[in-house]
C-alpha cells in the first residue's frame, strides 16, 4: 500500500433531498507513494477540488475509505481529524489568504497558534519555513510590501510550517502572471526534490508536466492513466513517519 490510498471513494450531494442525488466522485481508487508529485487535471466540474477536499480530511466521502500513512482518516473522531489536518497536511490555495495586518513571519506562524510549544520555537519554525522558500530577509514585511510571487511563497511557507508529510495545492498559480507562476512552480519542484509529497490541482499543462504523474478526471471519475508525455521519476527523500 502506498503512502496515500483511496478505496472506492464516492461523494454524493442531495441539494433537494434524497430524491435528488448529484454524484461528484464515483468509485475512486488511487494510490500515491511517498515523495511523489502528482498533478490532477480535468474540466471544470470534473471533481478535482472535491477530491482534494476529501484528501484533506475536510469533506467526508459518501462511501469508501481514505488512508494516509496507514490511518483511515474518516474513522477518526472529528476532533482527531482536526489534529490530523494540522499534523499531516499543508494547504495552498489559489487565493493566498494572507492577513494584511500581519508580517510574513506572523502569517507563516499562524498554524502554530495552538501548538504546545514556546513562542520562541514558533518563531524559529516560522523562520525556517521562510528560509525554505527563500524569504527570511523579508520576514518583517507586510503582504502589501511583497510581490505576487513572494506572497505565493509566504503561503507555501505557511503550509509547510508544521512540516506536514502531504502538501495539497488547488490551482496555486491560477491568479498569477506567467513569471510569478513559474517562481511558485520552481519552489514546488524544489520542495519535491527534498522529499515533499505534493498533490496539485491545475488547469495549466506546463505546470502539470513538472509532476511525476498526471491524473485526469472527468465526470467524477479518474480516467485510465497513461505514461505518455509524463516523466516517471524515482521518488527521493524520506519523510518522518508519524503515529
Amino acid at each position: 500500500m502506498g503512502f496515500l490510498h483511496l478505496e472506492e471513494v464516492g461523494k454524493d450531494y442531495q441539494p433537494n433531498g434524497p430524491a435528488s442525488v448529484t454524484t461528484v466522485l464515483n468509485n475512486i481508487n488511487l494510490i500515491i507513494t511517498e515523495s511523489e508529485f502528482v498533478a490532477v487535471m480535468g474540466p471544470s466540474g470534473s471533481g478535482k477540488s472535491t477530491l482534494l477536499s476529501v484528501l484533506g480530511a475536510m469533506n467526508r466521502p459518501s462511501q469508501g475509505r481514505v488512508i494516509i500513512d496507514d490511518i483511515d482518516i474518516y474513522s477518526l473522531p472529528e476532533e482527531r481529524q482536526a489534529d490530523f489536518r494540522r499534523e499531516y497536511i499543508g494547504f495552498v490555495f489559489q487565493q493566498h489568504h494572507l492577513l494584511g495586518f500581519l508580517t510574513a513571519l506572523e502569517n507563516v506562524a499562524l498554524p502554530l497558534a495552538v501548538a504546545r510549544i514556546s513562542q520562541q520555537e514558533k518563531r524559529q519554525r516560522a523562520l525556517e519555513a521562510l528560509r525554505r522558500v527563500g524569504l527570511v530577509e523579508k520576514s518583517g514585511r507586510l503582504p502589501a510590501q511583497l510581490s505576487g510571487g513572494e506572497q505565493g511563497r509566504v503561503a507555501v511557507a505557511r503550509a509547510l510550517v508544521n512540516e506536514p508529510p502531504l502538501l495539497l495545492a488547488d490551482e496555486p498559480t491560477g491568479n498569477l502572471d506567467s513569471h510569478t507562476g513559474d517562481e511558485v512552480m520552481a519552489l514546488f519542484t524544489n520542495l519535491n526534490r527534498q522529499g515533499q509529497t505534493i498533490i496539485m490541482v491545475t488547469h495549466n499543462g506546463d505546470n502539470a508536466r513538472l509532476a511525476h504523474r498526471i491524473i485526469r478526471m472527468r465526470d467524477g471519475e479518474i480516467e485510465p492513466e497513461s505514461s505518455s508525455g509524463v516523466t516517471q521519476v524515482t521518488s527521493v527523500g524520506d519523510m518522518n513517519h508519524r503515529c
